[in-house]
């Protein structure tokens, strides 16, 4: 399906979802008529009710649609994992540039307390202004729970240095047209 498609769907099972833009959690009931705008990343973005509600991938099968699988192997150690945090990340995407916010140049420090379990995440928006902060930082929240031994996350969303596409990827670039 491409970003400009609209879908009609029935909901085949309760889902979680957030509000676009402010990332508030909302409950999508089961058997509910909901419209599929978007599936860029492995996200969906749907209109229930009138509001626009981002679904995460690894629920797509509420939808009707194949499921993103996140698994992780926990480390025998205990710790949580750099890699797999990495990994995590990874899988997080833009909604409006199919390229995950690694690539983009969007994550600008990612630190672990492993004492408490903890991933500090430090990242920024393509713009400041952009209303989809609050639903990107949920969706990085989201994935990184997913890792084995994580219990806390806490991303703070920074705007100095203000982003700028020479952070991009150099696939990332290539993605998107970008690369000169």
């Amino acid at each position: 399906m491409s970003s400009q498609e609209r879908t009609l769907l029935t909901v085949r099972r309760e889902v979680q979802g957030r509000l676009v833009p402010v990332g508030d959690p909302v409950t999508v009931p089961a058997d509910s008529f909901v419209t599929l705008t978007q599936s860029l990343g492995g996200n969906y973005t749907i209109v229930h009710n009138g509001n626009m509600v981002r679904i995460d991938g690894t629920d797509a099968d509420a939808l009707g649609l194949e499921g993103l699988s996140l698994t992780f192997t926990p480390p025998d150690d205990g710790k949580v994992s750099e890699a797999q945090v990495w990994e995590a990340l990874h899988t997080v995407f833009d909604p409006e540039i199919p390229v995950d916010l690694v690539n983009l140049g969007l994550i600008y420090r990612v630190e672990i307390d492993q004492d408490v379990k903890r991933v500090d995440v430090a990242m920024t928006l393509t713009a400041p202004g952009c209303g989809m902060g609050p639903v990107l930082v949920g969706d990085v929240e989201h994935r990184l729970r997913m890792v084995p031994f994580v219990k806390n996350v806490n991303v703070d969303l920074v705007f100095d240095p203000p982003w700028h596409r020479d952070m991009m990827s150099e696939e990332a670039q290539l993605e998107t047209g970008m690369f000169y």
